[in-house]
This record gives C-alpha cells, structure tokens and sequence, in this order.
C-alpha cells in the first residue's frame, strides 16, 4: 500500500536525519541521552499541537522540524515551526528559548532558519545539519541550559551567542597597505554583502588584476575576524591548485606579520581525505564531485579542465547526502574561474554545502550573473585594470597565409609522409587520387608543414622589426596549439626556425613526460629558458605568467570567456627589474602582442550554454561523462556508435588488449551491451521485476532504465580501459602535406591598434592646440604666421613626450623617437586605405603637417608633405607661365631644389644657400647670378605656395 504523501515525506526525513548522525525516536520511547543528537517524532506542545520532530543536542531541546508532503512550499510554514519553537513545556531542559533551529521539510525540499543570528531569515539546505554542527553554534560560554523556571531564559537572555554571521557585523577597519584599489572596494563590498546575509556574491577582477590575493585577504579576515571554521576554495586543474597553495603559503598577514599557513592549515586536497583541522581547503571541482559520490578520482582528471563536461549532461548524476561530508563542512566556498563551474554536474557541488557561495571570474557570463542572483559586488574589467596599470593592453598582430586561409590540395603520384596520430610512426605512401583538404582540417587529418613553417617564418622575420622593434632577445612567447601532436611539430619547427638549441622552445601540456609541467611552468615565469613555450589548454587560465609579452594563437577558440582567459596570460604587470631579469634588453612591460595565426581575434565568440547540446562532442569527453556517471541514452548511443566503428578496425593484438581489460569480453560485445541498455523493452522486464508490478510507473521505469544502463557501462568506468580506447581511437593517420608550398597573404597589426592610435593623436591635437606653436599655426586659416621647421619639431618632441608619460600608443616609446610619422601613417591607412596615399614610403618630420591638417579635417586626403609641395609647385610654375614668365634649363633645376628643400623644411632663407645641395652648384653667388634682384620675390611667392 502506497503511503500518504505526508507519511512518505516523513520517511525520507527519518532517512535524512539518520544519515546525517541524528536517533529518530517515538515519544513515547524517548531516550535524551541516548547521543549528540535526538530527534523525537510527534512531541505534544501544550497549546500548539505536536511538533513533527523536536531536536535534543546534549540532552537539551535546540530546535524543531515541521514536516510537510512533496510539493508544498515551505515559507508559508514558517509561521508555524516558529510558534513550535516557543511552546516547550516549562521545566524542560533547553539552550535557549524560543529554542534556535527551525526546519521545514518535505524529505525533498528543506528549509533552515538559525534563530542565533541577528535578523534570522530561512535559507534552503541540502539536508539537516550534524547534532556536532548546531553543538557547535551553542557552545557559549555562560549559558547553562537550565529550565526557564530555574533561570535558564533569563542567562541566555543575557548573551547574544556570537555566531558566523554576527561577527561579520563587528569586523575591524580593513588594512589597505599593500592593496591596490580595486582589491581594496572588491573586499569591502563583499564584506558588506555577507553582513547583509547575502548568500552568494560576484567578484569581476580582470585578469591580472589579483583575485586570488584579494581572496585570501578576504579569507584571512572572515576566519580571524568571523570565526569562519572552515573555507574551500575550489579550482577545476590541479596545478591551479598548487598554485594556488603557494600564494596562501606566501601571505603575510597585515595585522600580526605572520605567515598564513603558520596561523592556520590549508590542505591542497590530492586524495578523497578531508583534513578536519585545516581552516582553508583547497581541491577541484571535479574531485569534490568524485568525493560526494564515493568514488576515486583518476589522476588525470584531476589535472584536466572539466568546464566543458557539464554541457553533456541534459540531467546530471544527482548527488545524494554522504555522511562523510556533512553540509555543513565549510562556511564559504570561494569558486574560481566560476564562469566554468556553475552548470549542470557542478552547480550540485556547490549547492550541496550550507554555505555563502564566493564567485571569481574576469569574464561573466549571463548565467553567471544569474546563479549568483545578480549580486556583483565588484566589477573591474580590463578596460579599468589597464587605466590604473594593473593591467597592460595589447596590439593584434595578424598573419595570414595561403594555405591557413583555403587549404591546400596534393595531386595523384606525390610521395606523402602518413603518421599515426598516437605513435607518431611515420611510413610513406604514394597518393593513388588527389587529396585535397580544407583549412579546418589543418592539424587535425592532414599537416601542412610549409604552414606552420611560414606562420613561424613570418613571426621570426617580423619580431624585431615590426612586433617588438628594436629588440633582440626573443620575448616570451606562449603559443596555443590545438592538440598535443599539434604542438610537437610546432616546437620542433621553431627550434628550426630560430636556430636554437631544446632549451629556446618547449612544450607544456598534460602528455609532458620527464620534467613535471609545474617545474617547467615555473621555468617559463623565472627564468631565461625557455623564451618559447608551445601548448595546448594547460596554461590557457588561471596560470599566472608575468614576463609573457607575446600570446600567439595557432588555433581557434570559440567560447568568448575561454578566449578572454587565454589572452589573460599576457596582461599581469611585472617590474622591470623581473622582467629584465628573464628577458635582459626588455626595458618596460608596457603592453603584449596577440599574434593572431588564424583569425581568433575575427571570430564571433559566444557565451558557451550549458544545456546546448553539442553535435561534436570529442571521443574522450564523452568517456569522461560516463566516468562521472553520465548515463543519458543520447551520451550512451554516441559512445556506442563510436565504439562500432572502432571494433571493425582492431588489429589482433589490440582486440586481445581490450579483452584482458573486459574479463575476456569482446569489444563488440560491450556495444551490444550499451545498445541492449537502451532498449526500453529491457527496461520495462527489469522494472517489473524490481517493483512485482505488471505495468510500472514512469518513475518505476527511469529507476530500472537507470539500473541498466549503470550495468552496462560499467567497465567504461574503468581508467584503464578508458585510456586503452582513447589510444586506440588516436591511431588513425594524418597526412603530412610535405608539397604544398604556403605563401604570406598579410602580416601587421591590426584595426583595434590603428584605431587606438588614431584616437590618441586626435585627442592629443585637440588637447594641445593652443600650447604647441604648430597647432596654433595650423588651426588658424588663414595662417598668422608662417609655419617653420622647428616648429614641427618641437610638436614631434611633444609627441613622444606624451607618449613616454601617458603610454598612450601600445608601442615602445624608443621606436616612436624615430618613426612617429610612419606609425600614424600606417594607422591612417588601415583605417581610411581610400583617402591615405603613400603609405609605404619613409615618411620625414614635415610629413607630420599633412597627418596634422587630414586630423583636424583641412584636408581630405592624407598626401606625404613632399608630394604635396610638387603638386602646389607645378601649380606656380604654370601660373608663372600664363603671366608670361619662363624659366632655364639652370634656373628650373634651382627652382627643383628650392622646392625639395621647402618639402623638407617647410620654407627657404638666403642663408641657406650656403649649405648642401646649393653650395656644391655655386652658392648664394650662383643663385643671384641666375635670378638677380627677382629671387627675394621668388622666394616669398614659393615659400607662401609651396608650404600652404
């Protein structure tokens, strides 16, 4: 017989307060002292009924439970539990009264109200709390527990037990030494959202800009100062972990000058073993969920990013309450990179603990607002961390090649390399047919090895000249590969390219074998070698790079805020005696270059959504769903299908391999057994034997389903196995395209930079057109004064002033000194090509007239000064002609170079015609010879047309 509803909905309480270390007793068989904690069913409240449950702790009455069937809602029944909490008979031991803990459950759905806080307000839990936990919350000096008759009220009436939250209210004065701004508001909004009993918070830090610093700050005071027992932080890569344990190692703390592991324990967790004695608990995401559900966690896994896990899951494996870690494990959790972590498998984890939830990301998404309620405490992107300098900008530099763009094909007869994509055993075949492939492929079927070859030709040829000019050592450089084989041939090629030796380039990703990737992460951060490192994900968040001066994308990136993190690995600031430490002739880190191989910085990235369901889903991330329990028919069926057409292609040695692995088990056998799992025939035969019924209920069925399918694949939750697969399916072949040869399409920075550029010296002519004579003259039509050379050199020399002191142009302030009119030329024509001529030509100071007048709109197109001058001047020789005036061979060639020297000084003196070119054809003397008492007037008439 089905139980009533809110029969059934006590069962499941009964089964939750047991789990959770809680003697349900009857009344009548009470037994106050029988543990820690008691819970009585149906307690008489004279005057108010019967408590559905009424919790003892230490033998003393703490609190009530009011239990309600599936389905209800709970806040309406608040009213009720709390007069609950006020009628316990007199003469009764208690901690308080009214008793402080109120619960309203359905066995699905439970509410909690801590009367201990100021301004009590219910919160939903994932089950009830340990008899030790509220124990805990009522261990205050001087209360007695007595019965109200014999004082007990009146002494509890006397103290206002301090607990989490009460003591956020009397937190001291924030120590701001060694903090910058932002980190300053970041803790102080946050600390005021947690007085306000706010249960979940948003800190937007842009990378680069110190939340894991700002966090332990907060931390550090939310322990010491709030009595926080306990604080996870949670990561989702193992080395993000370690990373993170070394900077709470290296706090000091601003009030006492100690260290904070020296105050208090932090476990980075690398097992399923919680320390108890620990104040801060660090672990990833992926090992709490592993933890939760009782299982070991693959080493691998815990060093890999899940973030993208969760989207395969439509419902998640559900997390039931295990004993081993109670709710109320922790007081804060702190989630970093949060963007990543809230969704689908993950968000259970962090619902699961009855604490404030802390949320660190540079890049939000929409949902990510919307987990944390839309409670931005802080918010500072980029944009502000570069005008405060926390940050540096970037430029794009762009590349692109031939084959990068549209691919490439071999004709039939060519001799091609074929390589396994897992051994990397190269044989040779010559093509029977064409092969052509397209630019997607690239890397993937088929390696180009001229692509690759001239991408890092270019960026060679370019680096000193263009990218980072002026400079002679290599800067740091992370390169994104899309794959591990990817990267391999991208090392060995820049080792090529550069002429250099193992040390120049190497490659950090999770198959590094020899060195652990930490020791070489850390290599890349302090020291000189390596200046090149190639990799794939593992650097791509979180890992703090500071020398990097260089982040060069070789592969795409669709998701916007894994793009955002990705160009985070150049942004921190670093001194420049640690700069030039590990890159010597670097002068100052005033700003990095993206160098864009394949259009990232083009493409549309969106917000990734996780309940989207993704056609393309690699073979490994599928096995790693049904590692974490993913049994959804549509990830099962995929699984099943890939595992097909794999079998058909297992040679002898791998079938007896996967055999060994399945106790003797075909690998065709296992995806008949996933494809006889997902029939709901066999679903129905194993539901009515479960549940002796003939036509079972929907919830009947998906438990049997579930049971199944769990059988099914469980060998697919052995690693070994897994890993036995994933090498399998790795040995198909790529081509290795040795004949196409790739040409150069393009190579510069690009628009974002010249925009940037155009922007600045617009502002700064504006901003100083009345304090800089050459403006003045120029912005006055007509013209005062006659506008002389140095003139135009004092604004250069102001120019580069201003760019030295407010880095207003993402370039070295040295090459400006020499190359300020090439630079804004080249900026005028990336963004308006139609209007600007000359742009390749070496630009000289006059140059500087023409980019003044095409800012201010006097002119229409921007023309190099000299071709300026020729035009004005042909202009004046067919005026002197219609008035009926010529010239000689001789006088025209004096007149040639009076033009080209007003070209190049804005106008001529008499006094120049002591000097080269004119002495050497005769001087003053000749040049009065040749124009007699006209030259002054010729003069005058050229230097009034020509500069005009």
């Amino acid at each position: 017989m089905t139980p009533a509803p809110e029969a059934e909905a006590r069962q499941k309480i009964d089964a939750l307060l047991v789990a959770a270390g809680w003697l349900v007793q009857d009344a009548a068989a009470a037994h106050i002292h029988a543990g820690r904690g008691i819970a009585i069913r149906e307690f008489s409240l004279p005057g108010h009924g019967f408590a559905d449950y009424l919790l003892y702790v230490d033998g003393k009455a703490a609190g009530v439970i009011e239990a309600k069937k599936v389905g209800s809602t709970l806040t309406g029944v608040e009213v009720q539990s709390t007069k609950y909490t006020q009628g316990l008979p007199a003469g009764l031991p208690r901690w308080h009264n009214p008793l402080p803990f109120c619960y309203e459950s359905t066995g699905v759905e439970t509410r909690f109200t801590n009367g201990l806080d100021p301004e009590p307000r219910s919160r939903n839990v994932f089950a009830f709390h340990r008899p030790e936990m509220l124990a805990d919350l009522l261990d205050i000096a001087g209360t007695t527990g007595l019965p109200s008759d014999l004082g007990g009220a009146s002494i509890a009436a006397e103290f206002q037990p301090q607990t989490f939250l009460a003591r956020l209210q009397h937190m001291p004065e924030l120590v701001t030494e060694g903090l910058w701004p932002a980190q300053i508001k970041a803790i102080q909004n946050l600390e005021f959202s947690l007085k306000e009993n706010r249960p979940r918070a948003l800190i937007q830090m842009a990378t680069g800009s110190g939340k894991t610093f700002t966090s332990i700050n907060f931390i550090y005071r939310l322990i010491k100062f709030a009595g926080a027992r306990r604080v996870l932080f949670l990561v989702d890569r193992g080395n993000l972990g370690r990373q993170t344990l070394k900077e709470f190692q290296q706090f000091v703390s601003p009030y006492n000058n100690f260290k904070f592991s020296e105050e208090y324990i932090v476990q980075h967790m690398t097992s399923n073993v919680l320390d108890t004695t620990a104040r801060v608990t660090i672990c990833t995401i992926q090992r709490l969920f592993s933890m939760l559900k009782g299982r070991e966690l693959p080493e691998e896994l815990d060093e890999e990013s899940m973030s993208e896990l969760g989207s395969l899951f439509k419902e998640p494996e559900p997390i039931e309450y295990n004993p081993d870690f109670p709710i109320g494990s922790f007081d804060i959790i702190v989630t970093d990179e949060c963007h990543r972590s809230i969704y689908n498998l993950w968000r259970q984890v962090l619902e699961y603990f009855d604490a404030y939830l802390i949320g660190l990301t540079a890049t939000p998404s929409k949902q990510t607002f919307g987990f944390f309620n839309k409670n931005l405490v802080m918010e500072y992107g980029h944009p502000h961390a570069v005008a405060d300098g926390v940050n540096v900008n970037y430029d794009v530099y762009r590349i692109k090649t031939s084959i990068t763009e549209q691919g490439s094909a071999v004709e039939a007869g060519y001799y091609v390399d074929k390589r396994d994509r897992e051994t990397r055993e190269v044989r040779w075949e010559q093509l029977d047919d064409d092969v052509s492939y397209e630019a997607k492929q690239l890397d993937r079927d088929v390696v180009s090895v001229d692509q690759i070859r001239t991408v890092i030709q270019t960026f060679r040829d370019k680096l000193f000249t263009e990218i980072f000019p002026n400079r002679t050592e290599v800067p740091k450089t992370l390169i994104f590969a899309k794959d591990d084989s990817h990267a391999e041939d991208i090392v060995k090629i820049v080792r090529e390219e550069f002429g250099k030796g193992n040390d120049f380039a190497q490659k950090i990703t999770y198959r590094t074998t020899g060195a652990k990737p930490e020791d070489l992460i850390s290599a890349f951060r302090n020291s000189y070698f390596p200046r090149i490192v190639v990799t794939v994900d593992m650097i791509a968040t979180g890992t703090d790079i500071k020398a990097c001066e260089c982040v060069f994308f070789m592969r795409s990136v669709k998701s916007r805020a894994y793009f955002e993190q990705m160009k985070g690995r150049g942004v921190r600031i670093i001194n420049d005696n640690d700069l030039q430490a590990v890159t010597p002739d670097a002068v100052t880190k005033d700003h990095f270059v993206i160098v864009d191989a394949v259009g990232v910085c083009e493409m549309d990235q969106t917000d990734s959504l996780p309940m989207e369901r993704k056609k393309n889903v690699g073979f490994e991330k599928l096995l790693q769903a049904v590692a974490f329990g993913n049994a959804e028919p549509d990830v099962i069926s995929s699984v099943a299908a890939r595992l097909a057409r794999m079998e058909k292609k297992l040679t002898t040695d791998e079938q007896a391999e996967v055999a060994n692995l399945l106790d003797g088990k075909t690998l065709k056998e296992l995806t008949g057994d996933l494809v006889e799992a997902l029939d709901p025939d066999n679903h129905l035969v194993r539901a009515q034997k479960l549940f002796s019924v003939t036509e079972p209920d929907t919830k009947q069925m998906r438990q049997a389903a579930a049971q199944v399918i769990g059988e099914a694949v469980k060998p697919l939750c052995n690693p070994e196995l897994r890993e036995l697969l994933l090498a399998i399916k790795k040995k198909n072949e790529q081509i290795i395209d040795t004949v196409s040869t790739d040409t150069l399409i393009f190579s510069g920075f690009t628009e974002e930079k010249a925009r940037g550029v155009v922007e600045s010296f617009e502002q700064f002519i504006a901003d100083n057109k009345d304090e800089i004579t050459a403006l003045q003259v120029l912005y006055s039509k007509p013209y005062k004064q006659r506008l002389r050379f140095e003139d135009v050199r004092e604004l250069a020399e102001k120019l580069v002033a201003q760019v030295e002191q407010l880095q207003i142009y993402q370039t070295h302030p040295q090459g400006w000194e020499k190359r300020v009119p090439d630079e804004l030329w080249a900026a005028y024509q990336k963004l308006q090509a139609g209007k600007v001529r000359g742009a390749s030509a070496n630009h000289i100071l006059t140059d500087l007239v023409s980019l003044v007048r095409f800012a201010m709109h006097q002119d229409n197109e921007l023309v190099p000064f000299p071709e300026k001058v020729q035009v004005n001047f042909r202009t004046w020789v067919e005026q002197q002609q219609t008035s009926g005036k010529s010239f000689t061979s001789e006088q025209r060639k004096w007149l040639e170079m009076i033009r080209d020297h007003i070209a190049a000084n804005l106008q001529i003196e008499t006094d120049d015609f002591d000097y080269a070119p004119f002495a050497q054809a005769g001087g003053i003397g000749k040049v009065w010879q040749l124009f007699g008492d006209g030259l002054n007037v010729i003069l005058d008439e050229l230097n009034e047309a020509l500069a005009a």
